[in-house]
């Protein structure tokens, strides 16, 4: 990103989100603020900041705040959202320039138009410290003429960042610890002078391990000689050089995790004790050296620390136990294993269309992992990893409702039943049928209670009648868009003229901002032939098959649920 931001070009959504979204993302950062330290923080910010320049980056920096965009009804909505966050309501508001100023550029709007205040709830930090929520509020009763921006800007969270407070801010300071940044790859990505509390933001984008892509320095007082400097700030050869090779080097850290998860080096580590090289060696058959090579770049990575002697298992690092109750082990493996060796043939996906996994194996994947029981249950468990993706459908009103009701939740292709299985705990009055091919139900019969789901084995042809909600999640994005209609044809058939259905996927963003969707696209174009989509085009195919978007909801891991009824 540069620091001055393209021409408004924002389309307005087809429909408005609905769900806890605010309340969602207050939630998730205020539990973020409270677990955090700027030791901690800044490797995970800055991949390769180690050593005497953490050590001084973390002297100078005080983790202060994690900021997130609100766009509440009113008042009362707000104080309701933060006191389901845990929040203190009582905190006063005051005027955002910067963040007014910015919004207003994204959306080409007169800035007078915007009041986005800002209001700080506090939080206590591990240390004991006083830490914060940055809240951006800006009102969109319904109706608003600005119901669009708050759309797009729940989707994006453009102002979500990270702040760093800077002590004893002063001019040699700031250009110091601003060039440490840039040497590490983060880039120049705006500011200002904020007059109503005398302070100077600089914002930077980072290549961060975090969900958080931005950060912001904050220097109490006028520093506006340096906002001068860093908004004019271009990278220098050199260290668009080593941003480069940086990304250049990514492969390498997709098969350090895959290894590291391969060997079960994390199941023989502690988050707490640190265990040395050798005795991590000789439990998981590997060399002393070679392991020890592998640790210390992990270590640059956040997945272990080094303690003494040893190493010790990071809160990032156990995600990878097989034990963990949301382990990513098994896409650990799929990544760096089957989907691995298709991405060395991108390079004819790009120029021919044809997908490289197919190119390579001569059969797509479903038919690859099909015929290969191993692969079959690597592919189920790393679909079953993203489960975090789902919680939040348990409080869908679509899911709720139907839940009042004792009604029934057909799942699409829904795997071995990791999805269904959360609705069907978080809801015991719910009933649930999944439909699946036949290797697949058996796996899903001892996960689902059978006398609370039913299993039907077919393909998309076949789905059962008389449901209350649908779920496709994660389907769509595996076909073209005619087999897509034909799937949400047979879908709307299916369906009662009061269903809901929810549609679970990666939806890309239509500025160009960070996504995980965007890197997902890639996956699917090389590996599995599918896309992702924006919500216009999601909204067109519902059209095609006489369904209508009514609401979009975030999810974690990147997802968002798209809701639809007939008509």
């Amino acid at each position: 990103m540069t620091t001055v931001e393209s021409p408004p070009t924002v389309p307005a959504p087809a429909a408005a989100p609905d769900g806890p979204g605010d309340e969602a993302r207050l939630r998730a950062a205020a539990e973020f603020v409270r677990e955090q330290d700027a030791a901690a923080l800044l490797p995970r910010l800055l991949p390769g900041l180690t050593g005497p320049e953490l050590r001084a980056l973390a002297a100078r920096c005080r983790f202060a705040h994690a900021a997130v965009s609100v766009f509440p009804a009113d008042q009362q909505a707000l104080r309701a959202a933060l006191t389901a966050a845990g929040l203190p309501t009582g905190t006063g508001t005051q005027l955002s320039v910067v963040v007014r100023d910015r919004l207003a550029h994204r959306h080409g709007l007169d800035p007078a138009e915007l009041d986005v205040r800002i209001l700080r709830p506090t939080v206590t930090g591990p240390d004991g410290s006083t830490r914060m929520v940055e809240v951006f509020t800006l009102t969109v009763p319904p109706g608003s003429p600005l119901t669009a921006v708050a759309a797009h800007e729940r989707a994006t969270q453009h102002e979500a960042h990270l702040a760093f407070e800077v002590l004893r801010p002063d001019p040699l300071a700031l250009r110091g610890l601003t060039a440490l940044l840039t040497q590490h790859g983060a880039v120049a990505d705006g500011g200002g002078f904020n007059p109503h509390e005398n302070g100077t933001v600089l914002y930077f984008t980072v290549p961060s391990l975090t969900s958080y892509r931005r950060i912001e320095l904050y220097a109490p007082g006028d520093h506006r000689q340096a906002l001068a400097a860093h908004l004019s700030a271009t990278p220098s050869d050199t260290v668009s050089a080593e941003t480069l090779l940086r990304l250049m080097t990514g492969a390498w850290t997709t098969q350090a995790l895959a290894v590291f998860a391969r060997l079960r080096v994390p199941d023989a580590m502690d988050t707490g004790v640190a265990v040395s090289t050798d005795a991590l060696a000789r439990a998981v058959g590997a060399d002393p050296t070679s392991l020890a090579t592998l640790l210390r770049y992990l270590a640059m990575l956040g997945v272990v620390a080094r303690d003494g002697a040893g190493f010790r298992l990071t809160a990032l690092g156990a995600l990878l136990r097989s034990s963990h109750a949301h382990s990513l082990q098994p896409l650990a493996l799929m990544y760096g294993g089957p989907f691995y060796r298709s991405f060395g043939h991108l390079a004819h996906t790009v120029r021919t269309g044809e997908t490289a996994f197919d190119h390579l194996h001569g059969e797509n994947h479903f038919e690859h992992f099909a015929r290969d029981p191993e692969l079959a249950d690597l592919f189920d468990r790393s679909m079953a990893a993203s489960a975090r993706m789902f919680e939040p459908l348990a409080q869908h009103p679509a899911i709720t409702a139907a839940a009042s009701a004792g009604g029934t939740v057909v799942d699409i292709a829904g795997g071995t039943g990791e999805l269904l299985a959360g609705l069907l705990t978080a809801h015991p009055q719910l009933r649930g049928a999944l439909l699946e091919r036949p290797h697949v139900i058996e796996a899903a019969r001892r996960r689902l209670p059978a006398d609370h789901c039913t299993f039907h084995i077919g393909d998309f042809a076949d789905v059962p009648p008389g449901g209350d909600v649908y779920v496709l999640s994660r389907i769509l994005h595996d076909w073209d868009d005619d087999r897509c209609r034909e799937i949400l044809l047979h879908t709307a058939k299916a369906m009662p003229d009061h269903a809901d259905l929810l549609i679970v996927e990666r939806v890309l963003p239509t500025d160009g901002s960070p996504s995980l969707a965007t890197a997902w696209d890639l996956h699917m174009l090389c590996n599995v032939g599918g896309r992702e989509r924006t919500t216009p085009h999601y909204t067109r195919l519902l059209t095609d098959a006489g369904l209508t978007l009514t609401g979009l909801s975030p999810l974690p891991l990147g997802g968002t649920a798209l809701h639809a009824r007939k008509g």
